[in-house]
C-alpha cells in the first residue's frame, strides 16, 4: 500500500476525484495519507476533513524564506513516510529539494494538452481563455512527472475533447475537469501505485505487467 500525499491550493475538486477513486476501488493499493495545503482558507481542507484525511497547511508567506518553508513541508512528509506525491491544483512551485527527494514519485495535473497553454501565466482559467482565443479545436488534460521546470516534466498520460463552438473559458474548463483531469489522474496515480512507469530520458514508458 503507497501512500499518497495530495497537495492543494484551492477548490480540490481533483482530491475529491482521488478520493471517489479509492472509494469506488477504482484506485487500489493507494492510501491517501495526507493532504497539503498552501491556503488556510481552501475548499479542500474541507473535502479531506470529510473524507477523514489528515490535513497539514504550509502557507509560504508565513515562513521567513523559502529554504525554512520548504524544510517544513519535507520534514512531515518525511514523518508521514510518504511515498507518493500528487499536485492537484497546487498553486506554488515545488521546491527542486523535493522533487530531488521524490524523484519520479512526483505528478502534476495540468488542465491542457501539453506543451500547449503551459508554462508561466498558464494556470486555472487562464488556460481555457488562451485556448479559446487561439482557436484550438481539441483541448484536454496532461499528468506530467515533476522536474526542476514548470510544466515540463516527462508526460505521463493525456486525455483530449472537442473544444464546442459556443464554449466559453467557464464550460470548457468544468469539461475538461470532469471527462479529463478527474479520469488521468487517478489512473496516473495507479501507475505509480503499481510501478508501471519507466522513465526513459524525457519519455515515460508504460509497462504492461500483464504478460
Amino acid at each position: 500500500m503507497k501512500k499518497l500525499a495530495v497537495f492543494v491550493s484551492g477548490g480540490g475538486t481533483n482530491l475529491q476525484a482521488i478520493i471517489d477513486a479509492v472509494a469506488a476501488q477504482t484506485l487500489t493499493n493507494v492510501e491517501i495519507a495526507a493532504v497539503f495545503s498552501s491556503s488556510r482558507k481552501a475548499y479542500a481542507l474541507e473535502r479531506a476533513a470529510k473524507a477523514r484525511i489528515p490535513s497539514f497547511c504550509y502557507v509560504p508567506k508565513e515562513y521567513e524564506n523559502n529554504d525554512l518553508f520548504t524544510e517544513a513541508i519535507l520534514e512531515k512528509l518525511k514523518e508521514l513516510n510518504i511515498d507518493l506525491i500528487a499536485l492537484a491544483g497546487y498553486m506554488v512551485v515545488l521546491s527542486p529539494k523535493i522533487v530531488r527527494e521524490f524523484q519520479n514519485r512526483v505528478i502534476n495535473i495540468h488542465p491542457s494538452l501539453i506543451p500547449a497553454f503551459c508554462g508561466k501565466g498558464n494556470y486555472g482559467i487562464h488556460v481555457h481563455e488562451n485556448a479559446l482565443a487561439r482557436g484550438v479545436k481539441l483541448a484536454g488534460a496532461t499528468t506530467h512527472l515533476i522536474d526542476d521546470g514548470t510544466d515540463t516534466g516527462p508526460i505521463v498520460m493525456q486525455k483530449a475533447i472537442p473544444v464546442l463552438d459556443d464554449d466559453t473559458p467557464e464550460t470548457l474548463q468544468k469539461r475538461v475537469m470532469a471527462e479529463c483531469e478527474h479520469i488521468i489522474l487517478p489512473q496516473t496515480i495507479q501507475l505509480m501505485a503499481d510501478e508501471r512507469l519507466s522513465v526513459e530520458g524525457h519519455r515515460v514508458r508504460i509497462i504492461d505487467n500483464t504478460r
